[in-house]
Formats: C-alpha cells, structure tokens, sequence
C-alpha cells in the first residue's frame, strides 16, 4: 500500500437517521441506521462511489474491522447512506471527502435493489444510488472508516472476483458486474 496521508475523524454513528424508501424510491420516512440494519433490513437509500484515477485505475477499499457488515472485505471506493433531510448529491461529496479526503466529478450510473445478510449480525436492504468519477487528487484515508486501500485495474479486479469473490462486499460485486455490462468502467 502507497503510503499516504491519513485523518481519524469519526464520521458515521449507529444513530444517525437514514432515509427509509419503498422499491420506487418514495420517502417513507426515516429510521436510525442500527435498525435499518437489524435483520430482516429496512428499505432505505444508499450509495456506492466508483473513482478511478488518470490512468484508469479503481480506488477500492477494506472495510475497517469494526464495521458491523462485512468488516475486513473489500469494497468500492466509498459507500454509506444520506442522512434524513440530506440531498443525495450533498451526501456523496459529504462521504467522499470524510472517508477518502477526495473531491471528484461523480456521474450517476444507476440504481438497484439488493437485500443480503450478513452472518448473524444484520441485513442489508438498500436502494442503492451508484456513482463513477475521475479524480486527480491523491486520498486521504479515514483509518476509522478504512483499514486498508490500493488503486487497482479495472482487468485485475475482474480477476480477483473470479479467483477470490469471498473477499469482496456483495453490493461491490453486484454493482461492478453492472457498472463492466454497461461499459460504464
């Protein structure tokens, strides 16, 4: 791993409000994130940011082994949830700039619906809003947020998720099948 610039703000609490959505994408409501994320899951807004670098490589991450979901795997650059009341395109900058101290140009790819457990403690339910952007800065990396991080090509992670898709987070490797289909990265 390069070695780079790091900042240990928490950023992310159990109690924040997220935005509860029905398969449409309606507001429903909110709830806070522990319950959100109780099994069986509660519905509500996501996103996942993809950010390459000038040569095309892919910024991914490791999930900090404290997360409550899939700590230890590897994931896409950043992704988390708009708060309650937050516009999405304020969220992401918000997100980007805590977890990776990046600022890039995010294009809106498309959104889904996914549900998935993770062993015994909680669900994924998200409507989940996914984003591709350049970016020429270097990270700086929440170590609250992110254990590990490297850039990688777009033809490796292929690869990686072939040989090893255990490693990796399920919206990471839905969205990537997605996001290669369409010729998006």
């Amino acid at each position: 791993m390069p070695r780079v610039e790091t900042k240990t703000e928490v950023v992310s609490s159990n109690s924040e409000s997220l935005v509860r959505v029905n398969s449409a994408d309606e507001v429903l409501g909110s709830l806070d994130k522990t319950a959100c994320h109780d099994s069986p899951g509660v519905l509500h807004r996501a996103f996942s940011i993809f950010v390459l670098n000038k040569t095309g490589d892919l910024l991914i991450q490791q999930r900090h082994p404290t997360k409550r979901l899939w700590p230890g795997y590897w994931s896409n650059s950043c992704c988390s949830h708009p708060r309650a009341g937050e516009e999405m395109e304020v969220a992401i900058e918000r997100r980007l700039e805590q977890e990776l101290g990046l600022f890039a140009d995010l294009q809106f790819a498309f959104k889904f619906e996914y549900r998935k457990s993770f062993e015994d403690k909680g669900t994924e339910h998200e409507l989940c809003w996914v984003y591709v952007g350049l970016t020429k800065s270097s990270p700086v990396i929440n170590t609250t947020e992110i254990s590990e991080w490297r850039w990688i090509d777009p033809d490796k992670l292929d690869a990686e998720l072939t040989e090893r898709p255990e490693n990796f987070t399920p919206w990471l490797k839905i969205e990537w099948q997605q996001l290669r289909k369409e010729k998006k990265i």
